[in-house]
């Protein structure tokens, strides 16, 4: 069976190195590249599962970069960025990278996200499962599409509707949506949900919460053609609406 390709586009040359070396030694086939222009041949030349993507790079920038990747379907982005650079990280939301790492680079947690998001991918690109039975409904809750039962997957970033539509999530929303269902249906406070993606209190001049929310109730939208339970509470925060287990 080949190896899964993954491209490292890294300007720092040791960095670079060091990525390439590690992926490989845990059984990838790590390609280097230093800039887009290396990234496009590298990708004419061989198919990629996954891009581990430097945000400041000469010329072409990552966020540049990672717009045009969204464009190849099943393609991963993992983007690295500077250390408490709120600005990288929503950006890099709205562009929709999968997964973040924060530099200096941990190369047992690079392993992780690479290994996490490519059983999200492969979860994606299968089959969908056969509807579940949907269980009767509760006390006072009705039995539409959006208050019958959701499905989080902890393990691939996996958030199940009620009739078996699966949509993939990054690793902020996936935070988020571990919050809002850890809350049994109760509103989430702008302050739990900061600490929750960011490990830090909220600030009102902050908008990533409400970028990151934003994305997800769009990507949950898009995928089941009507509204999200995914709700705003005016001076609270926000609540998932709907019933949604935990797997």
């Amino acid at each position: 069976m080949a190896a899964v390709t993954i491209v490292v586009v890294e300007d720092e040359a040791s960095l670079r190195r060091d990525m390439v070396e590690y992926l490989r030694g845990c059984g990838f086939d790590a390609v280097p590249a230093k800039d887009g222009r290396e990234l496009d041949d590298c990708l004419a030349a061989k198919a990629a599962s996954v891009v581990i993507l430097d945000v400041n790079l000469p010329g072409e920038d990552g966020f540049k970069i990672a717009s045009r990747l969204r464009e190849t379907p099943g393609i991963g982005i993992i983007m690295v960025t500077a250390r408490g650079s709120t600005v990288d990280r929503v950006v890099g939301l709205e562009i929709g990278a999968d997964a973040y790492l924060v530099k200096p680079v941990e190369m047992r947690e690079l392993e992780a996200q690479v290994k996490a998001l490519l059983r999200r991918l492969e979860s994606i690109a299968a089959p969908p499962c056969a509807p579940a039975v949907t269980a009767p409904a509760v006390a006072g809750v009705g039995a539409s599409g959006d208050e019958a039962g959701w499905v989080l997957d902890a393990t691939d970033w996996l958030l199940t509707s009620p009739v078996g539509v699966r949509i993939s999530l990054t690793s902020m929303e996936m935070k988020l949506a571990s919050l809002l269902a850890a809350q049994a249906r109760q509103p989430a406070t702008r302050d739990q949900i900061s600490m929750a993606l960011y490990g830090r209190r909220w600030n009102p001049d902050d908008r990533s919460i409400d970028t990151v929310v934003g994305r997800l109730r769009h990507k949950i939208e898009g995928a089941i053609g009507g509204p999200a339970p995914l709700k705003s509470v005016h001076g609270v925060g926000y609540v998932f609406s709907a019933p949604v287990r935990v797997v």
